[in-house]
């Protein structure tokens, strides 16, 4: 279970709080207006943003002080964050060794894990030679491969058109194994699609998870707004 316990995030004129629970193996989109901090949001519990105040918790555990790479999580960025240098099995293999010294049966995970995904037989290739989607297929079998039990998507999708990111959001959800999913989108069918709760974040607040359907067929103020509505 995650917990953002008083959690205050400030940098210049900017604040967001947020005070919520999101369950164990829940599937949870984080939908807001540009700008109003769904990423900070993200950042701040993967480590990259301390808060001035406020705690993250992960089953009850503090996580002040762990570095990003030692808290028990994984996200995707939007650029997806591939070396361009390295092969596709050589990419994975960074989930496993920082040094890329795997052994036998780690170098069969990285296998399975391209074929999980399908891209079985693609290892040798660099990033420049895959599709969007492709290289979207990569970074996600990447995340799997760290077995962490809370995911962060940052609109790694965003940049693909409606129906890849359709699929790429259906093997997310086939491939998370229980794992607790949060995924910023900018996107509502996004959230229907993939989300059976979602966080609104505007107006300085991350407000607490409500579900998707019930959330957005009866908007409040701040999201009708976003929507236009």
């Amino acid at each position: 279970m995650l917990r953002l316990e008083h959690l205050d995030l400030r940098q210049d004129d900017f604040r967001l709080q947020a005070d919520l629970t999101v369950p164990a193996g829940a599937r949870v989109a984080v939908i807001g207006p540009s700008g109003a901090g769904k990423s900070t949001l993200l950042m701040a519990v993967a480590g990259f943003f301390a808060p001035v105040a406020g705690r993250v918790l992960w089953d009850g555990q503090d996580l002040a002080g762990r570095a990003p790479g030692d808290r028990p999580l994984s996200i995707l960025f939007q650029d997806q964050n591939l070396f361009p240098h390295l092969t596709l099995a050589q990419n994975l293999g960074l989930g496993l060794r920082a040094d890329l010294r795997l052994d036998a049966g780690q170098r069969a995970r990285v296998e399975e894990a391209l074929q999980r995904v399908g891209l079985a037989g693609m290892g040798a290739r660099k990033p420049a030679q895959l599709s969007g989607g492709q290289v979207g297929r990569a970074a996600l079998a990447r995340a799997l491969l760290r077995e962490r039990p809370l995911l962060l998507l940052d609109e790694p999708f965003a940049a693909l058109g409606p129906a890849l990111k359709a699929e790429m959001l259906d093997l997310v959800a086939e491939l998370a194994d229980g794992a607790t999913v949060l995924m910023v989108t900018h996107d509502p069918a996004d959230a229907r699609r993939f989300a059976d709760q979602t966080i609104l974040v505007a107006d300085g607040i991350a407000h607490a998870p409500r579900p998707t359907a019930e959330l957005f067929a009866d908007p409040p103020p701040a999201l009708r707004a976003y929507l236009g509505t």
